[in-house]
């Protein structure tokens, strides 16, 4: 499983990217804001990714940070909602974005997105309202907010790689940001939302 890639931005088109990764070069599949976020071509990159196996592909996505790619998963758990429409939905919404939309039964903004029905917008509302209900979504707490810092987006990951759920990870992750404050290291932050995750 290919989890992040770290390299020089070879190619950038309207919904993917080419990563040279040590001479190798990855095509990622990326959301629009993604795509803007990771600036020109020869620049550096770090993409968080998800890889989807099938029988007759092998399909990575890309992300600029955990909270995107945790939406990402939660969006492809609907029945309906492949890959590239959880894309087009994160290219108009944001993870915080996302989870104010559904905790608030908002089906008009999540069908903003192409390729999005009224039907398949109520039934992702529906269907991640459960799952979504441990996102943080106030201020200064909104998954996209935390994984703004390399601190929080280490530490959100860490907690997924432990098997902790996306909304259960978030939701730590931003309250020991909230408690340590912006420079806490990631070793403390990590620590923190461990202690937090277990109550």
């Amino acid at each position: 499983m290919i989890a992040r890639l770290k390299g020089v931005l070879a190619e950038s088109a309207a919904d993917h990217a080419v990563l040279d990764v040590g001479g190798v070069g990855y095509l990622v599949w990326c959301s629009a804001r993604t795509l803007t976020a990771i600036g020109e071509v020869g620049g550096d990159v770090l993409l968080f990714t998800e890889m989807q196996v099938r029988e007759d592909a092998i399909t990575l996505y890309g992300f600029g940070s955990a909270a995107e790619r945790d939406a990402f998963r939660l969006l492809t758990s609907v029945q309906g909602v492949g890959g590239r429409v959880a894309l087009a939905i994160l290219s108009v919404l944001d993870a915080g974005e996302l989870a104010k939309a559904v905790a608030s039964g908002d089906k008009a903004m999540v069908a903003r997105a192409n390729g999005v029905g009224p039907k398949l917008a109520m039934r992702i509302v529906n269907e991640l309202k459960d799952k979504m209900g441990g996102l943080p979504v106030g201020p200064g707490l909104a998954p996209a907010t935390v994984a703004k810092g390399g601190t929080a987006a280490d530490a959100l990951s860490a907690l997924a790689n432990l098997g902790f759920r996306p909304a259960e990870a978030s939701a730590a992750v931003g309250a020991a940001v909230e408690e340590l404050g912006d420079g806490a290291t990631l070793d403390a932050v990590v620590r923190l939302a461990l202690r937090k995750a277990a109550k």
